[in-house]
């Protein structure tokens, strides 16, 4: 029993210490999920949506329950003198204790359309909220998109110098073979050690890249920075995407959400002038009342007992003349919403631009992995026909030094450029407007 317990405890302490591995769809529903920004963004659509209850409450008939006691200060009672009877007559007694309940009910009829303006607005300002949550998810995704390439760059880039020190391992062994045997010099072997030094530098270099970049990771999905993450990735497909760019834009000027929203705010400011132009209008309500007090002052003579009325009516009430108070509102909101039309306007530039720009950076992108692959191609030759030089003494280890030297530079460029290629083809994705996760 204690033999198969231990065994459970070393498989479950292994798999803590080697990591939880993440694919690039896990990533995106764990960091989604994690992601505070998304949290504050629902919290606001839910705030809002909040907002038109608010409003219909206030179109729906208003109940309310009002209660006090008040006591009177004693006083002669009221009496009056006829000339038939030598006193006065006393018509009745004084009540200091006064009790009072009041159930009212009041109903907007009319309002000058203000309250129906102000449930629009509500609503246009609820689609707004609701489409900007959208453009956070879609940005958040596109964080975690780029934590993830990055962190796979790192990963790699520090494959290929791993790999490159073995190889450098391997002609080290052979330089010290060629050495003993009198074939090359003891220079050519120094230059060697030195070039296996500053590869060993540059590994430290690329392994402080591999920490700094799985934190970066660890904190776009929300788990712990120094959490032993790993990446379960299939190579990146660098086949091209066709893309019109004058499609493109029109698909981004009508998909983008940063334009949706202000467009929904437009509108739920022109709800906002109506509601303001509603000062002009008089207001008109239904009400009703419903008295429970001792003593009721309806009923004569006062009788030190409750006693309930009620009364039923139509109000009205109309500011006739308020300085301009109306006209000074509206035009606010009228210049309210002239600022939002042209923050949109200027929003459909920065959207020109920047889908110009990710479109641009695409085709860059693209071009660029075309011409490192020949390089690397050209790299790998070229290494291949110097090793064998040098084992057959026809090349230097100089020549040898900057063959791989090359060869490790293409292969890291390559690396680069895939990643690039990648995260720019999504830039470009989002950037029209197009779901990424």
């Amino acid at each position: 029993m204690r033999v198969l317990l231990s065994i459970i405890l070393l498989i479950v302490f292994n798999s803590v210490l080697s990591g939880q591995q993440f694919t690039i769809e896990e990533s995106i529903e764990l960091g989604l999920k994690n992601s505070k920004d998304l949290k504050i963004s629902g919290s606001k659509v839910s705030s809002s949506q909040a907002k038109i209850s608010e409003v219909n409450s206030q179109m729906l008939p208003k109940l309310s329950l009002s209660a006090s006691y008040t006591r009177l200060s004693d006083i002669p009672p009221f009496e009056i003198i006829t000339p038939l009877s030598p006193n006065p007559i006393k018509l009745y007694d004084i009540l200091l204790n006064n009790y009072n309940f009041k159930l009212s009910l009041q109903q907007p009829l009319f309002t000058g359309f203000r309250l129906s303006s102000l449930k629009n607005a509500a609503e246009f300002n609820s689609k707004s909220f609701e489409v900007e949550y959208d453009e956070e998810v879609n940005n958040a995704a596109f964080n975690i998109y780029t934590s993830f390439w990055n962190y796979f760059k790192a990963q790699q880039i520090l494959k290929l110098v791993d790999e490159n020190l073995s190889q450098m391992e391997l002609h080290l062994e052979d330089t010290k073979n060629f050495l003993d045997n009198g074939l090359v010099t003891l220079n050519d072997l120094l230059k060697l050690e030195v070039e296996y030094s500053n590869t060993t530098l540059k590994k430290i270099d690329a392994e402080n890249s591999v920490e700094l970049s799985r934190a970066a990771f660890n904190k776009s999905i929300g788990i712990e920075i120094n959490a032993p993450s790993t990446l379960h990735s299939k190579e990146i497909n660098s086949s091209q995407h066709e893309y019109d760019f004058d499609e493109i834009l029109n698909e981004a000027k009508q998909n983008r959400n940063t334009l949706k929203s202000v467009e929904y705010k437009i509108l739920a400011l022109e709800e906002n002038i109506d509601a303001s132009r509603g000062g002009w209008f008089p207001s008109i309500f239904l009400f009703g009342n419903f008295y429970y007090s001792n003593p009721n002052p309806r009923i004569l003579p006062p009788e030190d007992k409750f006693n309930d009325t009620w009364d039923i009516g139509v109000g009205l009430s109309w500011d006739l003349w308020n300085w301009g108070f109306t006209s000074s509102q509206t035009r606010q909101a009228e210049e309210t919403k002239y600022q939002a039309e042209l923050l949109l306007s200027k929003l459909n530039d920065a959207v020109e631009m920047e889908v110009y720009q990710s479109y641009l950076n695409y085709k860059k992108s693209l071009e660029k992995i075309n011409v490192i692959q020949k390089s690397v191609e050209q790299a790998e030759e070229n290494y291949r026909i110097t090793k064998e030089k040098y084992n057959s003494q026809l090349a230097t280890s100089s020549d040898l030094i900057d063959a791989e030297i090359s060869l490790l530079l293409g292969k890291t460029n390559l690396t680069h450029a895939l990643v690039d290629y990648e995260l720019s083809r999504l830039a470009l994705e989002k950037t029209i407007g197009r779901k990424i996760y």
